[in-house]
């Protein structure tokens, strides 16, 4: 068995596509979404995720503001760039890049967002209101990557209704909100919260229709570990220096070989990655509609 590829580029793109016929209808009532972000400090991987966010806002219509603070910023300079944008009416929601730097506290950080500018969902505000609803229409922004994930599945033909879904690792930007999001009555899955310390691991992975891993360990869930048929997103990342190039490259938590046993398999990179980039957008875009409709 081959697995069927759930192509996260294709079906961003898709959605981005979508989007530009919302973003043009706001234009008729005089309002522009516009993506704020706050990068702090010089890792790769953050300035090129920072980067690609503001080409999808370029893609799609959507306007974008750019705040980049360097390594020695201190909690005030953060703060005050975070005051900036909570007060900034043409920002109709915004970022601030993690991880930040070592010493800063992030949960802190985060909190000082205005709740409802927040576009990547994790407001405590907001993560609140994903464990309160259980079965209403959701009000507040999303968790990008969780939503990323169940809308790939959905538009690749996977049953969420009624589906077993063992979610590997419990990290507060993946694995609790997307338990959290699973279990609303709209999707209406069954979810086994486990993590890298779950004993028997292949016990709860084995019984899953649906497998997500997101642990940041590399290859760890392998073949024999997976329902046939089944389907697996591979969500967590390890970047593994090449000794001889000095080059990095990114390994999944999924073998490759699983592969040859799933039914439908979400690739790392190429499959998340694109979906969680394309969600925020969604969140923004969603954001302006309700300001416009005050």
């Amino acid at each position: 068995m081959n697995a069927v590829k759930l192509d996260g580029k294709a079906v961003a793109a898709q959605i981005k596509g979508e989007l530009k016929e919302r973003v043009e209808a706001l234009a008729g009532k005089g309002c522009r979404p516009t993506l704020g972000t706050i990068l702090v400090g010089a890792d790769p991987g953050s300035k090129i995720y920072v980067a690609g966010k503001h080409r999808d806002c370029a893609d799609v219509g959507i306007g974008s503001m750019r705040i980049d603070l360097p390594e020695t910023a201190k909690r005030s300079d953060i703060l005050a760039a975070i005051d900036e944008l909570n007060n900034a009416k043409d920002c109709t929601g915004y970022i601030v890049q993690l991880p930040l730097p070592a010493g800063l506290d992030t949960n802190e950080i985060l909190t000082m967002i205005d709740p409802a500018k927040d576009a990547d969902g994790l407001h405590p505000f907001n993560l609140g209101n994903l464990v309160l609803n259980s079965s209403g229409p959701f009000t507040t922004p999303i968790p990008c990557t969780p939503r990323g994930i169940v809308e790939l599945g959905r538009r690749g033909g996977i049953g969420w209704d009624g589906a077993n879904v063992c979610a590997v690792g419990l990290g507060s930007t993946v694995g609790k909100p997307l338990s959290l999001l699973l279990s609303h009555s709209s999707i209406n899955s069954t979810v086994d919260g486990c993590h890298i310390g779950t004993k028997n691991l292949a016990e709860h992975t084995r019984r899953a229709d649906i497998v997500v891993v997101a642990t940041g360990v590399a290859h760890l869930l392998k073949p024999e570990m997976v329902k046939p048929g089944a389907a697996v997103f591979d969500v967590g990342v390890t970047r593994k220096i090449d000794c001889k190039t000095g080059k990095s490259h990114i390994l999944g938590d999924v073998h490759p070989r699983v592969a040859e046993v799933a039914g439908w398999l979400s690739p790392n990179p190429g499959g998340v990655g694109p979906m969680t980039r394309a969600m925020l957008l969604v969140n923004v875009v969603e954001a302006a509609e309700l300001q416009s409709e005050r």
